[in-house]
């Protein structure tokens, strides 16, 4: 999640624009322009990021695929860049869909790993990621054991019980879903038991750090419990340090995923040459 922390605008007289609005609006109309013709030419790729098991730093568990758009000069664009922007129009909805295919057609090529892919909730309902969804899991029978969902905790509050349905629907059919961001401060507990996620994945803010933060080691072990008690995964994020990554090892965290571990890379690291591409 990305919010914006703005100034005070102090009072302007009725029927006028402030420049601080103008300037807002006008930043997310590049932006809705940006990622409108990126979507038209097809120029998204997914970088990877390495999930790995606390017990085996070197062994990946699964990985992470990440939306990046190409602008008009071939520029790689992170998804903190635009996806707040676009989350509640269909160009977020297109974007989801092509995140989807990319990740279907990444694990149709490599049936030895599992591949985590982002998604709104907003999209459940719109029919062409379903589509996509259907045809990926129709060409190869394994994809469905392989394939995680990862759900943003403030899309999964947007609509709770169709999020329930939906992620039991997909869950007998082999999906795994993964709560993103959790603890950032939407869930409801009383959605979180009847979710069932697979995977719970602890917000950055708790994680950077926590080697020397007793505030946060007790705030993530208070996670790590509430995600066990619901026979959860537990997996953090923005793992930066060695001292963070063996401080987590410690309390029994059961993944890790940051920089510390590896950058998101264009070029599918089980492929990858010693030199990689990173995004």
């Amino acid at each position: 999640m990305y919010q914006r922390d703005l100034p005070p605008v102090e009072p302007i007289e009725p029927g006028l624009v402030s420049p601080l609005d103008h300037a807002v609006a006008l930043r997310d109309l590049e932006t809705m322009t940006m990622v409108r013709r990126a979507v038209e030419r097809r120029d998204v790729v997914l970088a990877f990021q390495p999930i790995v098991q606390s017990p085996r730093l070197d062994r990946p568990a699964f990985y992470e695929g990440l939306i990046r758009l190409l602008d008009e000069t071939g520029r790689i664009i992170p998804a903190r860049d635009f996806i707040e922007t676009i989350e509640t129009t269909e160009l977020g909805r297109k974007i989801d869909c092509l995140s989807l295919e990319m990740g279907l057609i990444a694990l149709a090529e490599d049936p030895g790993i599992r591949l985590a892919i982002n998604m709104s909730a907003r999209s459940i309902g719109y029919p062409n990621w379903m589509k996509t969804l259907n045809r990926g899991l129709a060409i190869d029978d394994t994809a469905a054991e392989r394939l995680i969902l990862e759900i943003t905790e403030s899309s999964a509050m947007v609509m709770p019980d169709l999020v329930s349905v939906f992620m039991q629907d997909l869950q007998q059919r082999g999906v795994s879903f993964a709560l993103d961001d959790f603890g950032a401060g939407f869930t409801s507990f009383r959605y979180l038991r009847e979710f069932f996620f697979d995977i719970i994945k602890i917000d950055g803010q708790f994680i950077r750090g926590i080697a020397d933060n007793a505030d946060n080691q007790v705030l993530t072990q208070a996670l790590m419990s509430i995600a066990r008690h619901f026979d959860m995964f537990t997996i953090a994020e923005s793992v930066e340090s060695a001292r963070d990554a063996t401080f987590l090892q410690s309390i029994g965290i059961d993944c890790m995923q940051g920089y510390y571990f590896g950058a998101p890379t264009i070029l599918p690291p089980w492929k990858a040459p010693v030199a990689e591409m990173r995004a």
